[in-house]
């Protein structure tokens, strides 16, 4: 790109730029199988416009992508899905959603790295595509809450039934949202947040 003639180099927009008061990021990833709704958390959560890398679904995917419960679905993730949002007037949240496709988990170890904890997003209507997303997060040892999006044609089961089903620790908390809501996404990052406050409370010395 040619900036001459040109004293400036363009930058971030205003509205982008972070709060004067911030003192501390965190980086979030928010992880599940296609179609449970990442894309549109981070959409819905992000004060600022969010970076999404969504390409339009081609006859590649057919027989190798579960689409089952989004056969209605256009376009998905293949890199990522990235925004932000501020906690309080010092803690900013980064948010990274991870592309669902299991052909293209393999972007997941890079989104992982240096994050603090994970949101993982459950669709009871396919509870066995959350199997192997907690699995590489327990692998790594990164700390995560379950969020089960309440899909209109979803099923509701008790929360003892899905930590049964999932094989979550008691302590793991397994809370209802609607990501199209953005005050229910950010609850959702609160309880990960008390979540990951308690187990560092725990760890620290007496």
């Amino acid at each position: 790109m040619d900036f001459k003639g040109s004293d400036t180099v363009p930058g971030p927009r205003t509205e982008d730029q972070l709060p004067h008061t911030a003192e501390a990021a965190v980086k979030i990833v928010i992880v599940g199988g296609f179609g449970v709704g990442k894309t549109t958390m981070v959409g819905s959560v992000s004060e600022i416009k969010p970076l999404t890398t969504e390409e339009t679904m081609t006859q590649a995917g057919i027989g190798v992508d579960d689409n089952f419960g989004s056969e209605t679905k256009t376009a998905t993730t293949v890199a990522m899905d990235f925004g932000r949002i501020s906690i309080t007037e010092q803690l900013v949240l980064y948010l990274f959603g991870t592309p669902g496709q299991e052909r293209f988990w393999f972007l997941w170890n890079g989104l992982f790295e240096g994050a603090l904890g994970a949101v993982v997003l459950v669709d009871t209507r396919r509870l066995e595509v959350s199997f192997d997303v907690i699995g590489r997060l327990e692998e790594r040892g990164v700390p995560f809450v379950v969020a089960v999006n309440t899909f209109p044609d979803a099923p509701r089961y008790p929360v003892s039934e899905l930590r049964t089903a999932l094989d979550v620790p008691e302590e793991i908390p397994i809370v209802e949202c609607d990501v199209r809501r953005r005050a229910s996404s950010r609850d959702v990052l609160m309880t990960l947040m008390h979540f990951l406050h308690a187990l560092a409370t725990a760890k620290a010395p007496a």
